[in-house]
């Protein structure tokens, strides 16, 4: 089956590998997921390593793999790892992992992450016969399924015991299958084209000269993804950024320079699209004049005349069909929401995303992010600091929520 699962194509899958004889699968169980698109990065209890080498999964998952919280290097962020991943899988987990998970205790890479985890986690529990039908055991499935773990069922058949029945770790291929499964549960923008602008813009002065702003292009990298996963089709107009755009099939990318070209990418985009959401920081000024040849230091000033680049929100709110749906976003630092309130109903937007640069944490080139939901109804949906992929799933759930009209 894996080689082409769309739902885990562009994910990030954390896999934390315990003690048990059926740590061998991991290896084949991370090439699988491989193959599916994912990306993956691996961490494991010290005893995991005695059955299968952190140097055989790294050479596999392209990344280090971290089986100690502290090291020669320094200390193991688990924080970071829980943050990063779309889904945390836990494969095999032991009798006593799993007991540890549900007493809250970290004392590994692996209990770390399970305790700093903000997306889904999934067991699939490895162990004997008798270790699985131990009230205990079957006590703390039942806790960690009531706290939101989900348990990918256990096989049947001959164990390391010798004994034959119920404890075996599931196949790899039924792990990724599970996993797929539970990212096709968001359909919720399957068959939607979403225009979606990120980054900034540059605006040449002279060959070697430009203005721009520091746009990292996170925020819209996250929107693409997050978009994708819930089945739409999206077209990334992105300026140039600092990071790795999304390989993925639901992903079309175009990169361009200047505010200009994005405009003239988003114009020529926009009637086909169902939804806009124009992320990027674009220019508002380039230079009148670009000069040929590099300007050269005389003087003790210059003056460099500016003019306005076009108003890529403003002309596509003008453009807007009835049943089409525009996002556009603002950046303020002084009288926040009258602010973006005008620019919500100056350009037509159905909902605008306002960020202020006084929060903390919030703004450009960080991984976490602080916004305000502003709709056309009046509505005003301030959201907590979280980090930008969270930030783009509220989003897009307030857009479809909100503003998508159940077909008739």
């Amino acid at each position: 089956m894996p080689g082409g699962s769309l739902m885990l194509e562009g994910k990030h899958i954390l896999l934390g590998i315990c003690g048990s004889i059926a740590a061998y699968k991991a290896a084949v169980l991370t090439r699988l997921l491989i193959k599916s698109g994912a990306n993956v990065r691996v961490i494991m209890t010290p005893s995991a390593t005695g059955f299968v080498t952190p140097l055989t999964l790294s050479t596999l998952s392209h990344h280090p793999v971290v089986h100690e919280l502290f090291s020669d290097t320094g200390w193991h962020n688990h924080v970071e790892y829980g943050l990063w991943a779309d889904a945390y899988v836990i494969a095999p987990a032991t009798a006593n992992t799993m007991a540890r998970m549900v007493s809250g205790q970290c004392e590994n890479m692996v209990e770390a992450a399970w305790l700093s985890a903000r997306c889904p986690v999934f067991v699939a529990p490895a162990m004997d016969l008798e270790m699985w039908r131990h009230p205990s055991t079957r006590r703390n499935c039942a806790t960690l399924e009531k706290d939101g773990v989900r348990i990918i069922p256990v096989g049947s058949g001959e164990l390391a015991s010798g004994l034959n029945g119920a404890g075996r770790m599931a196949e790899p291929e039924d792990i990724v299958e599970f996993l797929d499964q539970s990212f096709r549960s968001d359909t919720s923008l399957s068959g939607k084209k979403i225009l979606l602008t990120a980054g900034p813009t540059r605006e040449p002065i002279d060959p070697v000269r430009f203005l721009s702003n520091p746009s990292s292009g996170k925020m819209g990298v996250a929107l693409a993804l997050a978009a994708a996963a819930a089945g739409a089709e999206v077209t990334l107009v992105s300026g140039p950024v600092p990071i790795s755009l999304p390989q993925h099939s639901r992903i079309h990318i175009i990169s361009v320079q200047t505010a200009q070209e994005m405009r003239d990418a988003a114009v020529s985009l926009w009637p086909h699209s169902d939804i806009g959401i124009l992320c990027a920081a674009v220019s508002d000024w380039r230079p009148q004049y670009f000069a040929a040849e590099k300007l050269k230091k005389t003087g003790q000033s210059m003056t460099l005349n500016l003019e306005r680049t076009p108003d890529i929100a403003q002309e596509l709110g003008g453009m807007k069909k009835k049943e089409q749906i525009l996002v556009g976003f603002a950046l303020e630092t002084e009288n926040e929401i009258e602010h973006a309130k005008e620019k919500l109903k100056k350009k037509h937007f159905d909902m605008i995303v306002l960020n202020s640069l006084k929060d903390a944490g919030a703004g450009f080139e960080t991984d976490t992010n602080k916004v305000t939901l502003i709709h056309a109804s009046g509505r005003i949906d301030p959201r907590p600091l979280s980090t930008k992929k969270a930030v783009a799933q509220e989003i897009l759930a307030a857009l479809v929520g909100t503003h998508l009209k159940p077909e008739p």
